[in-house]
């Protein structure tokens, strides 16, 4: 028997390689034959509704919003220095991806402290900029929910804490 407990119509929910979106409703369709249970998510800033089968959604890392004490943990991980990490690009920046389609916050805040630069240290890339930009956009997505805050505001929030550090 599906669960369908772990989410509710109305819920907001992190889907890792889209971001935060609203649980529009949970829905029966018949596909090849089978009846299956599917939860509609809608990105309202992409503009888009993602179908996911409920069987789909615990391997797909679908999950609930970070509770506003892990939000904290996380976000004081931004605060602490890091050592720059080496080695090559290609393979860092599939890396870098890799951590921010995994939905996970605590992947998200790493990305943010490794790719993040003042304006005392140099130029960064492109791609550089374009993956710090998505992990930025993630994370600030999810602490403007959380924290009840306007998305700029919760980039500038981010922005501040990457700069103490």
């Amino acid at each position: 028997m599906e669960n369908t407990t772990a989410f509710s119509t109305g819920d907001t929910v992190v889907y890792p390689n889209h971001g935060v979106g609203k649980l529009e409703k949970i829905e029966s369709q018949t596909i090849a034959g089978q009846e299956l249970k599917v939860l509609v998510i809608n990105f309202e800033k992409k503009r888009m509704t993602l179908r996911l089968p409920l069987v789909k959604a615990k391997n797909t890392g679908l999950r609930t919003l970070t509770t506003k004490e892990e939000m904290t943990k996380t976000l004081s991980l931004l605060t602490k220095k890091i050592k720059t990490t080496k080695g090559i690009w290609a393979r860092r920046a599939q890396e870098y991806e890799t951590k921010i389609n995994s939905g996970n916050i605590t992947s998200l805040s790493e990305v943010l402290r490794e790719l993040h630069r003042d304006e005392n240290q140099g130029d960064q890339s492109y791609s550089e900029r374009q993956i710090y930009q998505n992990a930025l956009e993630r994370f600030a997505d999810e602490v403007a929910i959380v924290e009840a805050i306007q998305f700029e505001d919760a980039c500038e929030k981010l922005k501040t804490m990457l700069r103490v550090a």
